[in-house]
C-alpha cells in the first residue's frame, strides 16, 4: 500500500529566488530539493512515496506548500495547495493543476501541477501498471535507494516480490521508516553545521550513511535498534515483557513518622487542647496543654506498617485537635485535617517538613478555619532514605500562610464540596453461593434464583457509604447515589468502589475499582472538576467459580492483578462546590445515600458487535507438572467465551429472530462446535481443542501444533466507546517510541558510543511529530452522543498537554548539547511519565482479554492483555500496539501463588496472534499473520467467506539453523549456601532446547560455547522471518547434585537472521556480542554476554552455511567454542593486586577462621595471597603486592569480572570457602596515565595564594588555574572586616543592641550553632545556583571534566564573595543595619551525612570488598545483602596493558616490589587512641509505650565496650549528649567502631534503638587525613584551641615528605612555598595574655586548607567537622531509626600525646527571674449583671504564667465590681526559670506523671501568658481575654491605655519588637484578646504591666516580695468603695447602689407604701367604728 505524489512544476511565481516545496500527508513531511535562482517556473519533477499501513480514508488531506528558501532566515511561504483524496481513493490515479492559496486563504496567481497515485492493499483501487513509471528516472533512483537501505536494516527487506502478489505486510512504521521517509534535510542546511560529523560513526551505519548522503538525518535513526537486536524493529511481533512476577500485592515495610510541633490560633475560649494523630486505624495522642490557644508540643510519633503499597497509600492520616479530653470524657473536636499517605509519599523526599495543617470542623462546614497545627510528616518505605533538613534552632518567625501542609498547586483556601457517586446498575456478576440450596428450592418451588445479593460500597477520605442490597440478582439495578462532603481539592487520591455480596455470615467483595481523582479532573486554569461517566467500569478479581474459601479473595479487594473478569458496574461521579453561606445547607459531613435519576440505556454508548480473533502459533515451555494431561487454551473477553464459569452470560442485544433461537445459541456455545446459527450468524469458538503436550527437555513440555495452528474467535457486544481507546493508543504509541528512544540514548551513554546527543535530538523530533499527529487525529467524532463530560474535558486537556509537550520537545531539541544530554534525558523521562499518565483511560469500555491454560478442566495459568492494545482502527496510529501482531505471552500463576519463586518459573510460553475490532470492519483480521497459510473452516456450505477459520494450515515452511554463541554471564544470583552457584544456561527456541556446560562455583561463568540447533522449521514466508524471527528465551539455572536445578534468571533475545541468498559478510555478520539483562521475577539478576544468529538452510543444504572457525580446543571434547569473528579480540594485561588484610570474618560451619588466604581469579588466570598464619593475632598479609598476566578483551565493556575468594586452610590440606566477592567491572581499577598537559601538573613558575587572617567560614576556595610562566596573586578581600573589627573594639559603648561576643562567653556550642546556620544557608544557596552552573559549564567544557568541576566551584565562590560583601558592608552600622549581622565566630563543617560519603568512602587507595556467602534471598529488595556478608577483604587492584608505563617505572624512588602501589604505608599492627565525640541525636525511633525513649550511648571497638548507662536522658527523642569517649585500640585487629543508641529500661533488658558502624582503618590510612580534622584557624587557647598534637607546620612537612613534594619553604614571615604554590597569611599569634609572637602556623594552615591545589599530590583534607550518621536497626533493615551527630579523632600512640579532650558538654541553662508587676487594667468587658439593678460589672483578676498553667500560674487579688472595666492591682508575680539562650528555650524538669520514675526535661519557648478573668463565687470563673508575649520578640507596650490597640497583638501593624533579654526592663499597656462567636478576634481589655528580668545572682542580691509583700512591697491600690464586699457591709453597699441610682423611685415607692398603709388601716378600723356608731356606743 502506498501513496505516490509526483510534483511536476510550479508556475507563475513572482521574482527570482531559491524555491523549495514541502509535501505533507498524515503528519509526515518531505522536502523537495532546493531549486536555485529560478524565475517564474520552478520545475521540481520529484516523486515522493508514502508506504501507508491503513487504507486511505476519502476525507484525508494532502498538503503541498511552496516556499522561498533562505539560508539564513526561515523560509518564507509563497502559497499552499490542499487536496482531499476522495477522488484519488476512487480512481487511484489523478493529475491536478490548480492555483495556490496564501495565508489568508485568498487565491493567488501561482499554480502547481501534481500527479497522485494510490494503491490499496486489497487491490480494490487497481494495481500498478508496470509501464506506469518506467520513463521516470527519479522514481527508480528512489526505489533503488530504498532497496539498498532495506538490505542493511533488520527492520525492512528488499521489495523483491512480484508486483501482483497479494501481500498482507504492513509497512513498518518503525524507527526505520523515519529513515526512509525521513526529513530529507536540504543540502544547504547540512553544510551549516560544521561541528557535527555528518556520518554516524558506527560500523553498521557507515555504508548506509554514505550511501544515503545527506538524505539521512542522523538524528532520526535509532542507533541501538540498528546495532542491538534486542530492540524490537518488527511489524508483526510485539515486544514480550520480561518482568514476570506481580509486584503490586506484595507487602512491604513502611514507617510513617509525624512530629506535632505546635498549634496556633485554635478557635475557642481558654481550651485544654490535645492533638490526636491517626494513621489508618492507629491512634496516638499528645499530652494535654492547659488553658492556651497556641500550645507547644514538639512530640514525635511513629507508626510501623507491613502492608502492600496500594493499601498503604490509601490509608488516611488524620490530625485532629480535641478540647478537654480526659479519662472520663472523649473531649470535643475542635477541628481536623486529613490526607492520604500516598500524597505524602509523592512529595519530594516523601515528606512535609515544618508545615502548618489547616484545621476544619467536619460537623459544621459553614464555619471557617479552626486553627493550625505545625507538623512534620514523613513516609518511609524500605530503602528510601529521607534527607531530614538539619535540626537547628528555628528562630525564624513562622509564616503560616506560606508554609501550609498542602501539596504543590493546591490552593490554601479549600472549599467544601459534595462528591456524588452515582451507582446505576451492574452486569455479569459471578455466582456467590453454592448451587445446592438453589437446586433444592427449584425442585420444590420451581423458581430459579440468581445466587448473589449484591450491594455497592464506596470508600473515600476515611468515610464509607453503601447502597441498598438487591436480592438475588446477577444484573442488579440500583439508581442510587452516595454523597460525600469533603474539602476540595481533597488530599485523598483514590476513591474505592466495591461490589459486595451481602451474606448472613460475612459479606465478601465481588470486585473492586479505584477511581483516581487525578485522572478525572484537571487543576490547571483551564481545568475541570472531577467528573466521570455515566460509564461502565470493569472489575477483575479471582476466578469466577464459587468456592467457600477463595484463596484469591485479595484480588477481589483490589490487591494485585485480577485474573478474571468479575463484573461491570455503570457509575457516574460529579462534584459540586458548596456555597457555605447558604442557610439551607446541611452542615454535617455524614455520608448520605439518596435516589439518583435513572439514565437511558444508550447513554453509555451504542451497543456494537465486536469480533475477537486469535490464532495460537506456538505453545511451549509448559511446566512439567502440567505435562501429563491434555491441555487446552481458553480466551475470554468479559464473560464471553467463558464456558466453565461464565454463568450469567450476557444477553445478546435484541432483536431476536424466532423464539427457539435462544436455546440453539446456548447449545452451540456449550458444544463449542462451530455451526452457523441462521446462515450468517457465527457463534463463538473460545478454546482450542485439547492436545497432549510432548517433552522438550527435563523441565518443559510443548504442544505439537506443527503446521496446523488452532484459532479461536468470539463475538461480543459492548458499548461503542472506541474513541477513548484510540486516543489512549495514539498516546501509547508516542510513549513507546519515546521510551525506546530514551533507552537507546541511555545505552549509548553507558557504552560510550558516539553522538548520543544526536539520537536524543531525533527522539525529541519524533516526539514533537507524534504530538502534532495526535492533535490532528484525536479531534474526530466530536458529535458522538455517548461522550461524557469527562471525555470532552479529557480530550481538551490531552490536546493542550500534547501541544505544549510538542513545543517543549522542539525547544529542548535545540538545547541538546553533548554535555547537557544527561539533564535533558531526565526532562524527557518526565515527558514519558506524563504521557503514560494521560494514556491511562479512567472510563473503561471493552474489558481486558484473558488467556487461560486449562488442564483437565482446571484453570492453571493465565495471561491478561488490555483490550486497547488489540483494538483495530483504520487509522494506523490509533490501532492498538499488539493488534494483528504475534505476541509472545508468558502465562503466570494466579494471585498469591505467583509470588516469590513460584512466580519466576514460566507456566507456558504462547505465541499468539490477536485481532479485536468491530465485526463490520472484520475483513482484514488475518492481515498480520505470517503469510503462507490456508484457512480451515468448520462449516461447509453457504456463506463460507463469512466464517473465521477454526485453524490455519501453513503450506510454506523454511528450515533454519540457530547458532547461540554463549560467551559469559556476570553478577548472577548466589544459589548455593557457599555464596556461589554452579550455573548453566538453557536456550529455548520454538520447541527445542539445549544447555551449556555447567561451570562449578562461580557467579561469573565464561562458558565460551556455541550451541547449534539444527532443522528448525519455521512456518511462513522467508522474507517475513527475516524481519520477525521468533524470540529466543535463555534461562540460567544452578545445577544441584541432588534434586532439580534452581532457577536463577531469564532473558530474551532476537536472533540476527541470514537468508539463504544473503552473503555472510559485514556490516550485519558476524553478529556482535551483546549484553542482555537477566531478570528473576522483577529483580535484575545479572547480565548475559551472547550473540545469536539464525541461518536459513537453502536448497543446497548445510553446505552453504558459513563455516565454524573457532579455536579448536581438543580437551573440551564436543563443546564448540564461540567462533573467531564473534569472540572478543584479546590482548595481554597485567593485574596487580594489593593484599592488605581481612576483617570481621564470621565462623564457617561453626569453626572459627584461623588461617585464611585470598585467591584472585580473572579469565582463568589468577594469583594467591600469602597465608595469614594467625588471623586472631594479625589479620593483615605480610606480602603486600602480587601480580598475574591475563588475556582480556580490548573493549573494556566486555571485560570479564574478577573473582575474589577467601578460603580457610584447615588441617590435613583441607580448604573451606569462607566467602567470595565478584568485582563485576574492572574499569575503575584500570590505570590511566595522568594527563601531563593539565594545568595542575605545571611545576614551574610560582602561584601565590594570599590568605588574610580571620577569613570567615565562607572562605573562598579559589581554584588557581594559570599557565606555567605567570605569577599571580589571588587576594581574598578581608580588609573591610579587619577595619570593622578595630572599630568594634573602640566603640562598643555606642552600640548597646549588638555587642561583639566576648571570647570568654563563647564555647564549642557557639561554634557549632554558627556552623549549622552556615550549613543551612549553603543548602539554601545551592537551590538557585543550578542555573548559573549550566552556563558556566558551557564556558568551561573546553577544559574537559576537571574544568567543569572547577567552574562550579568558581560560580559558587563568586556568589559567596558577593554575599560576603553585602554582609560586611551592612554590619558596620551596628543595630541600624537591616541585615541580621552574624557575630564573628570560628566555624567547623557540619556534614548532613556520613563523612565517608563526602570523601568517596576513603577508598582513595585502599578498597573494601564485602565477602558474601549463602543464597541470595528471594526477597526482591536487596535488603538481605547485609545478612550474607561474612567478612571484608581490604586491598586494591590495578590493571594495565603489558609493558609497564614508562612514567611510573622511571619515577624517583620507584620500588619494583610495590609495582603501581608506590608509597603505601606499612600494614604492621599499630596502636591508636580513638576519641569519639557524640554531640546529639535527632528523631530517634520511640522505644517505650509512651512514645518516647530514654536514650544512652554505647560504644564498641574490638574488645572495648563502653555503655554510658548512668547518663541516660529521660524521655527524649532529640537528646543532646555532648560527651567524648577515649578508647585505645590496635589496628588492624580492632578497626570497626560501632556507636549505638540504646533505650534505658527500668525493668528488663535495654532495647537497641539504632547503631552506626565506622570503619576507622580506612580513615586512618586515607590520604584525606581523616585522623583529626583541620580547623579553620589556628589558636592556642580559648574555645577554638588546636586539637591535633602536631602543629600545622609539622603536618605540612610530613605531607610534603610522604607525597614527595618539594617544600615546605617558610619565609619571609607570612609566606610558605609548597611545590610551585606560594601561600601567604598572618605571621603573628596572640597567646592567653594577649602577647603577640611570630609564628608560621597560620600560613602552614592556609596551605593545608588548600592542599587540593598542590600539583599531582593534592587532595582535599578533612576539615574540622561534625558528621551526621543514620542509625539503623538490624530488625528493621533499611529504615532509618534516627540520626546521630558525632566526630572521631584518632591519634597514633607512637606520636606525642594529644591534649585533653574538648569540652562539648551540653550548655547548662542559665537561671533567671522574671518579675512582672500588674499595675492596672482598663476597658475590660463587663460580664456580670447585677442581681438587683441589672447593671453590668465585672469582678476582675489577672492570671499569669510562664512555664505552663500547672507549674507556676499566679493570680492577683480580685477587683470587685468594676463598673467601667478599670481595675487596680499593684500586684507582683515572680517567675524563676532556667533558660538556654542559644536555643531560646526555657528548660523545665518535672515528673511526667505520679508514676514516673524520674524527671523528664522539657524545652519550651519562652512565652509569658497574661489572662483576665471574671471571678464568680458559685460557678466557674469566666475567661475574658489573654495575650501571649514571646520574651525574645514581643511588641513594645503602648505608653497610655488610649494608644494601646488590638492590632499590636495581631501583628497587623508594624510595632517595634523588643526582647526582654536585651532590654531587661519594659513597661507599657498591652491589649488582651478573645474570639467572638464568628471566630474573629475582639479586644476584651487592656493591661498595664511592667516586666523586669534579672539573673539569679542579681535577684538574690535584690530580693522582692510576691504580691504586695515585703521586701520592697507595692502600695495598696486605691479602689473606689464599690468594691467593698456587700455581705461584709451590706448597708453601705446598699446605700451606694440603691440610693445613688434609684432615689426618686425609692421616694415614690415610700409614699405609695404610706398611702397603702393608710388605706389598710382605714379599712381595718371602719367596721368597728360602724358598729360602734350603729350601736351608738
Amino acid at each position: 500500500m502506498a501513496l505516490l505524489i509526483h510534483l511536476k512544476t510550479v508556475s507563475e511565481l513572482r521574482g527570482r529566488g531559491d524555491r523549495i516545496a514541502k509535501v505533507t500527508f498524515r503528519g509526515q513531511s518531505f522536502y523537495s530539493r532546493v531549486l536555485e535562482n529560478c524565475e517564474d517556473v520552478a520545475d521540481f519533477d520529484e516523486t515522493f512515496r508514502w508506504p501507508v499501513a491503513s487504507s486511505i480514508d476519502r476525507n484525508e488531506m494532502l498538503e503541498i506548500q511552496v516556499f522561498n528558501y533562505s539560508k539564513v532566515f526561515s523560509n518564507k511561504l509563497i502559497g499552499t495547495f490542499r487536496m482531499v483524496l476522495q477522488k484519488v481513493v476512487e480512481e487511484s490515479h489523478v493529475e491536478v493543476t490548480d492555483t495556490l492559496i496564501d495565508d489568508n486563504n485568498a487565491i493567488i496567481k501561482t499554480s502547481l501541477c501534481v500527479e497522485v497515485r494510490y494503491q490499496a492493499t486489497d487491490g480494490t483501487v487497481g494495481s500498478w501498471d508496470d509501464g506506469d513509471f518506467l520513463g521516470d528516472e527519479s522514481l527508480q533512483e528512489e526505489e533503488k535507494d530504498s532497496q539498498e537501505t532495506d538490505g542493511l536494516l533488520p527492520g525492512s527487506r528488499p521489495s523483491s516480490r512480484p508486483p501482483g502478489e497479494k501481500s498482507f505486510r504492513r509497512a513498518g512504521r518503525s524507527v526505520f521508516s523515519a529513515m526512509k521517509l525521513g526529513k530529507n534535510r536540504s543540502h544547504k542546511e547540512e553544510t551549516q553545521r560544521p561541528d557535527e560529523p555528518a556520518v554516524l560513526e558506527m560500523e553498521d551505519l557507515d555504508h548506509l550513511a554514505i550511501r544515503l548522503g545527506d538524505g539521512l538525518d542522523p538524528d532520526s535513526v535509532s542507533l541501538a535498534s540498528v546495532t542491538a537486536l534486542t530492540t524490537n524493529v518488527s511489524n508483526k511481533r510485539s515486544k514480550p515483557d520480561i518482568k514476570m512476577e506481580p509486584s503490586a500485592g506484595r507487602p512491604m515495610d513502611y514507617q510513617v513518622s509525624i512530629t506535632v510541633i505546635e498549634a496556633r490560633q485554635l478557635v475557642g475560649l481558654n481550651m485544654d487542647p490535645v492533638v490526636c494523630v491517626e494513621v489508618g486505624d492507629d491512634k496516638k495522642y499528645t499530652s494535654m496543654k492547659e488553658s492556651t490557644n497556641c500550645p507547644y508540643y514538639n512530640e514525635y510519633f511513629v507508626f510501623d506498617f507491613h502492608v502492600s503499597p496500594d493499601v498503604m497509600f490509601d490509608k488516611i492520616i488524620k490530625i485532629s485537635v480535641i478540647h478537654s479530653k480526659n479519662l472520663l470524657r472523649s473531649g470535643t473536636l475542635v477541628g481536623s485535617f486529613k490526607m492520604d499517605v500516598g500524597t505524602v509519599y509523592s512529595q519530594p523526599e516523601h515528606q512535609f517538613h515544618h508545615k502548618w495543617a489547616i484545621l476544619s470542623d467536619p460537623d459544621d462546614i459553614s464555619s471557617g478555619l479552626k486553627g493550625y497545627v505545625k507538623c512534620d510528616v514523613a513516609v518511609v518505605g524500605k530503602g528510601d532514605n529521607i534527607k531530614t533538613p538539619h535540626k537547628a534552632n528555628e528562630t525564624d518567625e513562622d509564616d503560616i500562610e506560606g508554609n501550609l501542609l498542602l501539596p504543590e498547586g493546591v490552593p490554601p483556601e479549600r472549599q467544601w464540596a459534595r462528591f456524588y457517586v452515582k451507582i446505576y446498575r451492574a452486569e455479569g456478576l459471578p455466582r456467590m453461593n453454592t448451587s445446592l440450596m438453589a437446586n433444592v428450592k427449584k425442585a420444590f418451588i420451581g423458581e430459579n434464583k440468581d445466587l448473589v445479593d449484591p450491594y455497592v460500597q464506596v470508600f473515600f477520605a476515611g468515610q464509607k457509604g453503601k447502597t441498598s442490597v438487591q436480592k438475588s440478582s446477577y444484573e442488579p439495578l440500583w439508581n442510587e447515589q452516595v454523597v460525600f462532603t469533603d474539602l476540595f481539592p481533597p488530599l485523598c487520591k483514590r476513591m474505592k468502589v466495591q461490589i459486595r455480596d451481602s451474606d448472613k455470615v460475612n459479606d465478601v467483595a465481588i470486585g473492586t475499582h479505584f477511581i483516581d481523582l487525578r485522572k478525572i479532573s484537571n487543576d490547571g486554569d483551564k481545568g475541570f472538576l472531577p467528573t466521570l461517566g455515566p460509564a461502565w467500569v470493569n472489575m477483575y478479581g479471582s476466578t469466577r467459580n464459587y468456592t467457600l474459601l477463595d484463596e484469591h479473595q485479595d484480588l477481589n479487594e483490589g490487591l494485585g492483578e485480577g485474573v478474571s473478569f468479575r463484573a461491570r458496574l455503570l457509575l457516574g461521579l460529579a462534584v459540586e462546590i458548596l456555597d457555605t453561606s447558604n442557610p439551607e445547607l446541611t452542615s454535617s459531613t455524614e455520608v448520605q445515600v439518596e435516589q439518583a435519576t435513572p439514565i437511558s440505556e444508550s447513554c453509555a454508548g451504542k451497543m456494537e458487535e465486536f469480533f475477537l480473533f486469535g490464532a495460537f502459533l506456538e505453545a511451549s515451555m509448559i511446566d512439567r507438572r502440567n505435562g501429563d494431561k491434555p491441555i487446552t487454551f481458553e480466551v475470554t473477553i468479559g464473560n464471553y467465551g467463558n464456558e466453565i464459569d461464565g454463568l450469567s452470560r450476557p444477553q445478546r442485544p435484541q432483536p431476536r429472530k424466532e423464539p427457539g433461537d435462544e436455546e440453539e445459541v446456548d447449545l452451540i456455545q456449550n458444544s463449542s462446535d462451530d455451526e452457523a446459527s441462521d446462515g450468517g450468524d457465527l457463534a463463538s469458538v473460545s478454546s482450542t481443542p485439547p492436545m497432549r503436550p510432548l517433552v522438550t527437555d527435563r523441565n518443559y513440555f510443548h504442544l505439537p501444533y506443527l503446521e496446523r495452528k488452532p484459532c479461536i474467535y468470539i463475538k461480543s457486544w459492548w458499548p461503542d466507546q472506541r474513541r477513548r481507546l484510540y486516543n489512549a493508543s495514539i498516546m501509547d504509541h508516542i510513549a513507546d517510541k519515546l521510551e525506546e528512544g530514551l533507552n537507546d540514548v541511555q545505552e549509548m551513554i553507558k557504552t560510550e558510543k558516539f553522538y548520543p546527543e544526536r539520537r536524543l535530538r531525533g527522539v525529541l523530533e519524533e516526539l514533537s511529530c507524534g504530538c502534532c499527529r495526535f492533535l490532528s487525529l484525536a479531534d474526530k467524532d466530536q458529535g458522538h452522543s455517548s461522550r461524557t463530560r469527562l471525555d470532552r474535558e479529557r480530550l481538551k486537556s490531552c490536546m493542550r498537554e500534547l501541544e505544549s509537550m510538542g513545543q517543549q520537545a522542539r525547544t529542548l531539541r535545540a538545547q541538546v548539547k553533548r554535555h547537557t544530554v544527561r539533564d535533558k534525558l531526565r526532562l524527557c523521562q518526565n515527558f514519558l511519565q506524563k504521557l503514560r499518565f494521560l494514556a491511562d483511560e479512567p472510563q473503561h469500555s471493552i474489558p481486558d482479554i484473558f488467556i487461560w491454560m486449562m488442564s483437565n478442566n482446571k484453570r492453571i495459568a493465565y495471561a491478561r492483555v488490555p483490550s486497547k492494545d488489540l483494538l483495530f482502527s483504520i487509522v494506523e496510529e490509533e490501532t492498538g500496539k499488539d493488534c494483528a501482531k504475534v505476541k509472545t505471552l508468558f502465562l503466570k500463576l494466579p494471585g498469591k501463588r505467583g509470588f516469590g519463586s513460584a512466580g519466576w518459573t514460566v507456566q507456558a510460553k504462547v505465541e499468539l496472534y490477536l485481532w479485536l475490532g468491530l465485526s463490520k470492519q472484520r475483513k482484514d483480521f488475518l492481515c498480520g499473520l505470517p503469510c503462507g497459510f490456508q484457512e480451515v473452516k468448520a462449516a461447509q456450505g453457504l456463506g463460507l467467506h463469512a466464517f473465521p477459520p477454526v485453524s490455519l494450515v501453513y503450506t510454506k515452511k523454511q528450515t533454519f539453523q540457530l547458532r547461540a554463541h554463549m560467551y559469559q554471564a556476570r553478577s548472577l544470583f548466589a544459589a548455593d549456601s557457599s555464596g556461589l552457584s554452579d550455573p548453566f544456561a538453557r536456550v529455548f527456541f520454538i520447541n527445542q532446547s539445549q544447555c551449556t556446560e555447567v561451570l562449578n562455583e562461580t557467579l561469573c561463568p565464561t562458558w565460551d560455547q556455541m550451541l547449534v540447533f539444527d532443522n528448525l522449521e519455521l512456518y511462513g514466508e522467508a522474507h517475513e522471518l527475516r524481519d520477525d524471527p521468533p524470540i529466543i528465551v535463555i534461562e540460567i539455572y544452578d545445577q544441584d547434585s541432588m534434586g532439580k536445578a534452581d532457577f536463577m534468571g531469564r532473558t530474551f533475545a532476537k536472533p540476527l537472521v541470514k537468508m539463504a541468498d544473503e552473503a555472510y559478510c559485514p556490516p550485519r555478520f558476524p553478529p556482535q556480542l551483546e549484553y542482555y539483562q537477566i531478570y528473576r521475577g522483577n529483580a535484575t539478576a545479572g547480565d548475559l554476554l551472547a550473540a545469536f544468529e539464525l541461518l536459513q538452510i537453502g536448497p543446497a543444504g548445510k553446505a552453504d552455511l558459513p563455516p565454524i572457525n573457532g579455536p579448536v580446543d581438543v580437551d573440551r571434547g564436543p563443546i564448540m567454542p564461540v567462533p573467531v569473528g564473534i569472540r572478543p579480540v584479546l590482548s595481554k594485561y597485567r593485574v596487580e593486586v594489593l593484599f592488605w588484610g581481612l576483617r570481621d570474618l564470621k565462623r564457617v560451619n561453626l569453626a572459627q577462621v584461623d588461617r585464611p588466604r585470598v585467591d584472585i581469579e580473572c579469565a582463568g588466570k589468577g594469583v594467591q595471597s600469602s597465608l595469614i598464619h594467625n588471623y586472631k593475632k594479625n589479620p593483615n598479609f605480610n606480602t603486600l603486592v602480587k601480580w598475574f598476566e591475563v588475556d582480556l578483551p580490548e573493549n573494556e565493556l566486555l571485560h570479564p569480572p574478577l573473582n575474589i575468594r577467601v578460603v580457610d586452610c584447615r588441617a590435613f590440606g583441607r580448604y573451606t570457602l569462607v566467602g567470595s566477592h565478584a568485582v563485576s567491572s574492572l574499569r575503575r581499577f584500570i590505570y590511566r596515565p595522568p594527563d601531563r598537559s593539565a594545568p595542575s601538573w605545571n611545576t614551574t613558575g610560582e602561584v601565590v595564594v594570599n590568605m588574610e587572617p580571620e577569613v570567615p567560614i565562607k572562605k573562598l576556595e579559589t581554584m588557581v588555574k594559570l599557565d606555567a610562566t605567570s605569577e599571580a596573586v589571588v587576594k581574598v578581600d578581608v580588609a573591610e572586616e579587619e577595619k570593622e573589627k578595630k572599630k568594634k573594639k573602640k566603640g562598643t559603648a555606642e552600640e548597646p543592641e549588638e555587642e561583639e561576643p566576648d571570647e570568654s562567653m563563647l564555647d564549642w556550642w557557639s561554634k557549632y550553632f554558627a556552623s549549622i546556620d552556615t550549613m543551612k544557608e549553603q543548602l539554601r544557596q545551592q537551590e538557585p545556583s543550578g542555573i548559573d552552573l549550566e552556563e558556566k559549564e558551557e564556558v568551561d567544557n573546553t577544559e574537559g571534566l576537571k574544568g567543569s568541576v572547577k567552574g562550579k566551584e568558581k560560580a559558587r565562590a563568586a556568589k559567596e564573595e558577593k554575599r560576603k560583601k553585602t554582609q560586611s558592608s551592612g554590619s558596620g552600622q551596628g543595630s541600624e543595619a537591616p541585615e541580621k549581622k552574624k557575630p564573628k565566630i570560628d566555624e567547623l563543617k557540619v556534614y548532613p551525612k556520613e563523612l565517608e560519603c563526602e570523601f568517596d568512602n576513603f577508598e582513595d587507595w585502599l578498597h573494601t570488598f564485602n565477602l558474601l556467602r549463602g543464597k541470595t534471598g528471594d526477597d526482591e529488595d536487596g535488603s538481605t545483602e547485609e545478612e550474607r556478608i561474612v567478612g571484608r577483604f581490604k586491598g586494591s587492584l590495578c590493571v594495565y596493558k603489558v609493558p609497564l608505563p614508562e612514567d611510573v617505572s622511571r619515577e624517583a624512588g620507584y620500588d619494583p616490589t610495590y609495582g603501581m602501589f608506590q608509597g603505601i604505608p606499612s600494614n604492621d599492627p599499630i596502636n591508636v587512641l580513638v576519641r569519639v565525640y557524640v554531640v546529639r541525636a535527632t528523631d530517634l525511633h520511640p522505644a517505650d509505650i509512651n512514645g518516647k525513649a530514654d536514650p544512652y550511648i554505647a560504644i564498641r571497638l574490638g574488645k572495648t565496650d563502653i555503655r554510658d548507662k548512668e547518663n541516660y536522658i529521660s524521655k527524649q527523642l532529640n537528646p543532646v549528649f555532648g560527651k567524648s569517649f577515649d578508647i585505645e585500640a590496635s589496628f588492624p585487629m580492632e578497626s570497626m567502631l560501632t556507636v549505638a543508641v540504646y533505650d534505658w529500661d527500668l525493668v528488663g533488658t535495654d532495647d537497641l534503638i539504632g547503631e552506626t558502624k565506622i570503619d576507622l582503618e580506612n580513615r586512618f590510612y586515607s590520604k584525606h587525613r581523616a585522623t583529626c580534622g583541620i580547623a579553620q584557624t589556628y589558636s592556642t587557647h580559648g574555645y577554638n584551641i588546636w586539637r591535633d598534637p602536631m602543629k600545622p607546620s609539622q603536618i605540612l612537612t610530613r605531607l610534603c615528605k610522604d607525597s614527595k613534594v618539594d617544600g615546605p619553604h617558610f619565609g619571609p614571615p607570612g609566606r610558605v612555598k609548597v611545590a610551585n604554590r606560594v601561600f601567604t597569611g598572618p605571621s603573628e599569634i596572640e597567646d592567653e595574655n594577649g602577647q603577640r609572637k611570630p609564628t608560621d602556623e597560620h600560613v602552614a594552615l592556609s596551605a593545608l586548607r588548600h592542599w587540593e591545589d598542590i600539583p599531582r599530590a593534592g587532595c582535599r583534607l578533612v576539615p574540622e567537622h561534625v558528621e551526621t550518621r543514620p542509625l539503623l536497626n538490624p530488625d528493621k533493615p533499611g529504615i532509618e531509626q534516627g540520626r546521630l551527630e558525632l566526630w572521631v579523632d584518632m591519634f597514633p600512640m607512637d606520636m606525642p600525646a594529644p591534649g585533653t579532650p574538648l569540652d562539648i558538654s551540653p550548655r547548662k541553662p542559665k537561671k533567671y527571674e522574671l518579675r512582672v508587676i500588674i499595675w492596672n487594667t482598663d476597658e475590660v468587658v463587663l460580664e456580670d449583671d447585677d442581681f438587683f439593678t441589672g447593671e453590668k460589672s465585672s469582678d476582675i483578676f489577672v492570671r499569669g504564667w510562664l512555664k505552663g498553667q500547672q507549674e507556676d500560674k499566679q493570680d492577683t487579688d480580685v477587683h470587685y465590681h468594676s463598673l467601667t472595666g478599670e481595675g487596680n492591682f499593684n500586684w507582683r508575680y515572680l517567675f524563676p526559670f532556667d533558660y538556654l539562650a542559644a536555643e531560646e528555650r526555657i528548660v523545665i524538669s518535672k515528673k511526667e506523671s505520679m508514676f514516673s520514675w524520674d524527671e523528664t526535661e522539657y524545652k519550651i519557648p519562652a512565652r509569658l501568658t497574661l489572662q483576665i478573668w471574671d471571678a464568680d463565687h458559685f460557678s466557674a470563673d469566666d475567661f475574658l481575654g489573654a495575650i501571649e508575649l514571646d520574651l525574645n520578640r514581643f511588641p513594645r507596650g503602648a505608653k497610655t491605655a488610649k494608644q494601646c490597640t488590638m492590632e499590636m497583638a495581631t501583628g497587623e501593624v508594624d510595632v517595634p519588637l523588643v526582647s526582654i533579654f536585651k532590654q531587661k526592663r519594659v513597661k507599657g499597656w498591652w491589649p488582651l484578646l478573645a474570639r467572638n462567636e464568628n471566630d474573629e478576634f475582639e479586644l476584651t481589655g487592656k493591661v498595664e504591666a511592667e516586666l523586669h528580668l534579672l539573673t539569679a545572682e542579681e535577684a538574690e542580691k535584690n530580693p522582692v516580695g510576691l504580691a504586695r509583700n515585703e521586701p520592697d512591697p507595692l502600695e495598696k491600690p486605691n479602689r473606689p468603695d464599690t468594691s467593698f464586699i456587700w455581705f461584709l457591709n451590706p448597708l453601705k453597699s446598699a446605700r451606694y447602689f440603691l440610693w445613688h441610682t434609684y432615689r426618686w423611685l425609692l421616694l415614690k415607692l415610700l409614699l405609695l407604701l404610706l398611702l397603702l398603709l393608710l388605706l389598710a388601716l382605714f379599712l381595718y378600723s371602719v367596721p368597728g367604728y360602724l358598729v360602734k356608731k350603729i350601736l351608738g356606743a
